[in-house]
């Protein structure tokens, strides 16, 4: 949902005049040629009075009679007409509709409206948004003169999270909640079966908080591995979960993260093999391909059928630590044409002798390339959490064409260990920089 430049124009209509005036033709011409004087005329598309115009449309080259020493009158110069230019409209789309679950009754006309920090709006009174269509609501302006700050309301429910901005001659589209507080989570898929990887495993979803309660919205979909890990301490390793729901919430309400979906795929006793690339002499493996192609081919279809998403790859991110960061940065050389987001968590960039760093040193060559990748450590406990290989990790990637804090973020976490607890600590950061804020703050 980003804002769209509009201008109004308009194309300078030109017109050609062309006049024409025809040369002096000798007695002895005339008398041999007089029979042709009318197809002569006819031919140059002329009238028979020698300062009439054109009959229709431009003229044709007159040809000069034998014995002309006047080589006639050249055309008329184009004329070209500016009309004045139209007002310039400042525009804001309100995209609404409540979710069937919501406990406040349907929208009336004349329940939605917008205050603003200036002229024509101001915070003190609202005006009523039109409706435009089902579940859109419009208000513009040609006087707006420089940066607006706008803010829908519902009644008197201001939406949630920061103001909204618009520029002069602007039209931003937004998709507000006036009441969700909370995402949604639930583990929607308990038994999903996968034919490229044959296993059954449950699927976690998080909804965020204006997906709950605006049907008109639509989310990016960030796919996370070991899902029985990210929302609640019951099933957790160890106790302790990475809060992604507090997390998401949060970021929904200060602006701070750009809501999305989120699909936890649970993890199995295979977890070795699946998140995987290689074999590894030591503890096998192997099977990433397969784990790739079951979120690739069948739970992405699937969820992208059943929820409101935005499929695309700019909008579709893939996440995990330790193995799952692994399964991730493999994601992200082989199926950037899906992913567009990686994040990288105290990855196991060790693995099979550190295969993975080749194979982010051939991002270069590949068809698609991650838009944005984050990629952490700790540097403690009894591995140091790997910092040493994930920091040349993150070398590869610069040498690949990356650039820090622009679509690469490498953070080292003094005193970091190997568990949920630090992933958890540093997810705001990395979601952040992922998803980037909300738009149009």
């Amino acid at each position: 949902m980003y804002a769209i430049p509009r201008s109004l124009t308009k194309k300078a209509v030109g017109r050609l005049d062309s006049g024409l005036s025809y040369g002096q033709v000798s007695a002895a011409g005339m008398r041999r040629c007089s029979f042709l004087l009318l197809a002569l005329l006819a031919a140059a598309g002329c009238s028979s009075s020698p300062d009439g115009p054109a009959a229709h449309g431009p003229a044709s080259p007159v040809a000069e009679a034998p014995g002309s020493s006047d080589p006639g009158t050249p055309p008329a110069p184009t004329t070209t007409v500016t009309p004045p230019a139209g007002p310039v409209l400042t525009s804001v789309r309100v995209h609404y509709a409540r979710a069937p679950i919501s406990p406040t009754p349907p929208i009336k006309p004349g329940d939605l409206g917008i205050r603003g920090s200036a002229g024509p709006l101001s915070w003190d009174k609202s005006l009523t948004l039109a409706a435009t269509s089902a579940g859109l609501y419009t208000w513009s302006s040609p006087d707006v003169k420089a940066d607006l700050e706008v803010k829908p309301l519902l009644g008197d429910l201001w939406s949630r999270g920061p103001n909204y901005r618009v520029k002069p001659g602007q039209t931003i589209d937004i998709y507000p909640h006036f009441t969700a507080t909370q995402g949604a989570i639930s583990k929607r898929y308990p038994t999903f079966t996968s034919t490229k990887l044959p296993s059954t495993r449950g699927i976690w979803v998080y909804l965020p908080p204006t997906y709950v309660e605006n049907t008109e919205a639509r989310f990016g979909v960030l796919y996370m591995h070991d899902g029985q890990n990210l929302f609640t301490p019951g099933v957790a390793f160890g106790g302790n979960e990475w809060k992604v729901d507090e997390t998401l919430d949060a970021g929904a309400e200060d602006g701070s993260i750009n809501e999305v979906v989120v699909v936890g795929v649970e993890t199995t006793a295979a977890r070795i093999d699946e998140l995987t690339p290689s074999v590894d002499p030591d503890y096998g493996g192997g099977k990433a391909p397969q784990y790739m192609s079951m979120i690739i081919d069948e739970i992405k279809p699937m969820v992208d059928k059943d929820l409101r998403t935005i499929p695309s790859r700019e909008q579709t991110g893939v996440m995990g630590s330790s193995l799952g960061g692994l399964a991730s940065a493999y994601a992200g050389v082989h199926h950037a044409d899906v992913f567009g987001l990686v994040g990288e968590m105290s990855p196991s960039t060790w693995w099979g002798g550190t295969m993975i760093l080749g194979e982010v040193s051939s991002t270069p060559t590949r068809p698609a390339k991650p838009l944005r990748v984050y990629v952490d450590s700790g540097d403690s406990g009894t591995s140091n959490d790997d910092v040493t290989n994930t920091t040349e990790l993150a070398a590869r990637y610069r040498k690949a064409g990356y650039t820090d804090s622009k679509d690469l973020l490498h953070v080292v976490q003094a005193g970091g260990q190997h568990n949920e607890t630090y992933w958890a600590s540093r997810l705001p950061a990395a979601l952040h920089f992922l998803l980037g804020p909300r738009p149009n703050l």
